[in-house]
């Protein structure tokens, strides 16, 4: 199809800005609203089940840009319903792109009453206070509770209920416990809007990481304990919400605005055409490699996703947003996003970050620029990026298996390091962020490899990824404390800590459950490396030097220095405007083979960070000039006197 309504002209005629899209249900009766600028007649056809047979049809009334009405003095809360679209000689059966409900497997679309869905106290509820520093822990909802030794009850197994279960009563925490026990601030949640790769009457044993949409404001159902009724997902989502509120962690959204499960989606149904990108010779785009790619820039596409998010910032109090390949949208539409939750929520308030990358190039809307790693400096400062740079030169190549990093092996990354030091603020890369607050430092997600296996499979010629190799946990804990000592945002996949496997798989999208979930016996297997996570996420909150988020942040970096292949060591001003503490911190990596004695500058120095713990305070004595960094760690030190 030719893409005739790129002109600004169609948009200007039928852009509709109005908050009311969708249906909009209340005691007071409730009002159906669509945008079908190229209809002559749409039917609405209502059910009282999810049965076959419409028990009401009416046909919409048009009104200006494009928008159809219908409206009705009953509450019709629970009710099924879904549009028939008359277009040309065609009649297009669709559920509506903006319903906040629908059935199972969400083919219909469902009117809710949004008030009836809430918790008890939900309304009341509020994200934890803000901490000096975030640490953002990435989990897939099933990952998180599908494990028998979770403890979790089994009909709550891998769901949204999994999170309201306070303590499992088993020999270790699992769960919400453990959550609290690492000490993270933010937990990042797969998508769990509604998705089409998994049938919710199916098993429990389909698995999929949930980047196929289907309907953008209503909760997967394959989470919920119910999927006949289509208020129960949105009451447990809920749930799982105020439950990480209640125990003080902040909750991310994964989200997925650049392609849909089909093109053949509501969004197309609606108004064929309109809302996807297509080449010049009419074929679908394809820059998300997922079959096609949404037309972000445009006017409508443009509402319907800052209508989306704020949808799910203002009913589901969610804390920030993670975009899926942010590169295919635009840097417009991400700043107004930035914008609009400022205005709404405050300041810096939700947390707002994105892959600066696509799978492949798509052909942009005139005026506009994608919203890729190059063009960091045009957006807001207030919106994060994932820096593969860091990644790839603490670990190696992400997409090769073999190729080694700083701390596996790799040679000649001693100033790359250096530069990742400070968020890449004082050169090193293809762009300049505006200051380290546009950073989201991270060694592993649950794409491709997980540190470990990626770690197992760079050292070791035959991997035995279940094995505890002594070499790896050492290259995990260095890897660990180098992200965790640069300026940025901090980020880690769920199970890092502990050493998690999938055995070698490194793109584990729709692998078995138990391929992916979390393994709750290696939390104590591997207690050692937990314990020096913990402690690494302690320490960062004290540390106004690395935690410092502004433009001139990166000034505190002083003295890098380069000594040998795989030993680098720098200086932070550690001082704070608004409390005591340790004014200065000297961090040493060293990924040689050999220890390395380090010569102490002047003054008297405390370990903080060693090879085996971190968040200790053992004070040298006056005498000591001289430290030792093991092997294959890293070491910090604080000035004392």
């Amino acid at each position: 199809m030719k893409t005739f309504f790129n002109g600004e002209d169609f948009d200007e005629r039928f852009r509709y800005d109005g908050k009311d899209l969708g249906v909009r249900c209340t005691e007071e009766g409730t009002v159906f609203k669509v945008w079908s600028p190229f209809a002559q007649k749409i039917e609405l056809r209502l059910y009282r089940n999810d049965g076959e047979e419409a028990c009401v049809i009416k046909e919409m009334e048009p009104e200006d840009k494009g928008v159809w009405k219908q409206a009705f003095t009953e509450n019709l809360h629970g009710m099924y319903y879904d549009y028939l679209v008359h277009i040309e000689e065609k009649k297009l059966r669709t559920a509506d792109p903006y319903a906040t409900g629908c059935n199972c497997n969400g083919r219909k679309s469902m009117v809710v009453d949004l008030k009836r869905t809430d918790p008890e106290g939900f309304r009341e509820d509020k994200a934890p206070a803000a901490e000096k520093e975030q640490i953002i822990y990435e989990l897939h909802i099933k990952d998180f509770s599908y494990d028998k030794e979770s403890g979790i009850p089994e009909i709550y197994r891998g769901k949204y209920k999994a999170f309201t279960v306070q303590g499992t009563n088993g020999k270790y925490p699992t769960c919400m416990d453990y959550l609290k026990e690492l000490g993270i601030t933010h937990v990042h949640l797969l998508p769990f809007f509604d998705y089409g790769s998994v049938d919710e009457a199916g098993s429990d044993g389909q698995y999929n990481w949930g980047y196929d949409p289907l309907n953008y404001n209503v909760p997967e159902g394959s989470y919920a304990t119910d999927v006949s009724d289509g208020t129960v997902r949105i009451r447990e989502c809920k749930e799982m919400v105020q439950a990480l509120h209640k125990n003080g962690i902040r909750v991310v959204m994964d989200v997925v605005y650049n392609h849909t499960y089909s093109e053949d989606s509501w969004l197309q149904r609606m108004v064929p055409g309109y809302y996807y990108r297509h080449r010049e010779d009419g074929s679908l785009s394809d820059g998300s490699a997922c079959g096609n790619d949404i037309a972000a820039g445009r006017a409508m596409v443009d509402n319907y996703i800052v209508d989306s998010v704020m949808y799910w910032a203002k009913e589901y109090h969610i804390d920030g947003f993670r975009f899926d390949l942010m590169g295919l949208l635009t840097v417009e539409l991400m700043n107004r996003i930035r914008r609009e939750l400022n205005a709404e929520f405050g300041e810096g308030e939700k947390l707002l970050y994105g892959e600066p990358w696509r799978a492949d190039t798509s052909p942009m809307e005139d005026g506009t620029s994608a919203a890729l790693k190059e063009n960091t400096e045009s957006l807001d400062d207030g919106i994060g990026i994932f820096s593969d740079d860091t990644r790839d030169v603490i670990k190696g190549h992400v997409f090769d298996e073999k190729e080694p990093g700083f701390v596996n092996g790799g040679s000649g990354l001693e100033a790359l390091l250096l530069f990742a030091v400070t968020g890449w603020r004082d050169g090193g890369t293809c762009f300049m962020p505006k200051s380290c607050a546009q950073i989201i430092n991270y060694v592993s997600a649950h794409d491709n490899f997980t540190l470990w296996d990626k770690l197992v499979y760079s050292m070791h010629e035959k991997p035995e990824f279940e094995k505890k190799y002594e070499d790896v946990l050492s290259a995990n804990k260095l890897a660990a404390f180098i992200y965790f000592t640069c300026q940025g945002n901090l980020f880690m996949q769920a199970g890092e800590e502990f050493g998690r496997t999938k055995w070698g798989e490194g793109n584990s999208y729709n692998s078995l459950p138990e391929i992916n979930m979390l393994k709750w016996s290696q939390s104590v297997e591997y207690k050692e490396l937990v314990e020096y996570y913990k402690g690494l996420i302690r320490l960062r909150k004290k540390l106004p030097g690395l935690c410092d988020k502004s433009a001139s942040a990166s000034t505190r970096i002083t003295e890098k220095k380069i000594y040998k292949s795989g030993v680098v060591s720098f200086r932070v001003d550690n001082r704070s405007a608004s409390e005591e503490g340790v004014e200065e911190l000297l961090v040493i990596y060293n990924a040689d083979s050999e220890d390395y004695p380090f010569r102490l500058p002047e003054g008297r120095w405390a370990v903080l960070v060693d090879a085996e713990a971190a968040d200790l305070r053992r004070v040298l004595h006056t005498e000591e000039k001289e430290v030792v960094v093991a092997a294959h760690s890293g070491m910090m030190l604080a000035l004392i006197e």
